[in-house]
């Protein structure tokens, strides 16, 4: 009866403090936003929303139309990117372009046009789907080391430090796959051949540049 009893006390006093530390994180205030963005951090933060959004809908698309595992795989990756950035347009009390969006869908009108044509270029070929999740990532890089360097504010700098890094990985993904499957060495469409092929290719010990590409 002792050890019941005890038992029974155990489970009351853990179940206390389960919900002692679950009231705990759901009154945890949210970070604070640093300060007031300018006008172009806004229109950054929002096309970035937007932009990671064109990256995950191309690649639910072509995943459905090629059923390669690394459109859906780095789809899901980028739904993660979109939510990093939408907690900053939360944090900040910016209005979300993307909400109420279908996949496809888009409020910027140039990432309207380039989402059509990455989709008709990416549904000629599978090697012509690997090249455009390239472009998209190249497009990204540009994009975020841009909008890194115009913001003082450390958290979206934090995020979109945090942004690259992946795009970098993506990148490296598509140009592996790319190798695998096709046999074909990726040629860059976006980024300076000299000053990223050292990021892209120190993570897979590539040998460098062979006729212009990367492999």
């Amino acid at each position: 009866m002792n050890t019941i009893k005890k038992f029974r006390t155990l489970l009351v006093n853990l179940s206390v403090l389960l919900a002692l530390a679950l009231s705990l994180v759901s009154t945890a205030p949210a970070a604070a936003a640093a300060g007031p963005l300018s006008a172009d951090e806004i229109a950054g933060l929002q096309f970035m929303r937007e932009e990671e959004k064109l990256a995950r809908d191309v690649y639910l698309t072509l995943s459905q139309k090629w059923g390669l595992p690394i459109f859906n795989n780095i789809a899901n990756s980028e739904a993660t990117h979109m939510a990093a950035v939408k907690t900053l347009l939360d944090r900040y009390g910016i209005a979300d372009p993307v909400a109420g969006k279908a996949v496809g869908v888009f409020a910027d009108p140039t990432l309207q046009v380039l989402y059509n044509q990455l989709i008709a270029q990416g549904s000629q070929s599978l090697s012509a789907a690997l090249k455009v999740g390239g472009a998209i990532e190249e497009i990204d890089i540009r994009d975020l080391k841009e909008y890194s360097a115009s913001t003082t504010q450390v958290d979206i700098k934090t995020v979109y430090n945090n942004l690259l890094n992946g795009s970098y990985n993506h990148l490296r993904s598509f140009i592996n796959t790319l190798k695998t499957q096709t046999g074909e060495v990726y040629q860059p469409q976006y980024l300076d051949l000299v000053t990223d092929q050292g990021v892209i290719s120190s993570s897979l010990g590539w040998r460098g540049r062979s006729g212009g590409g990367w492999r």
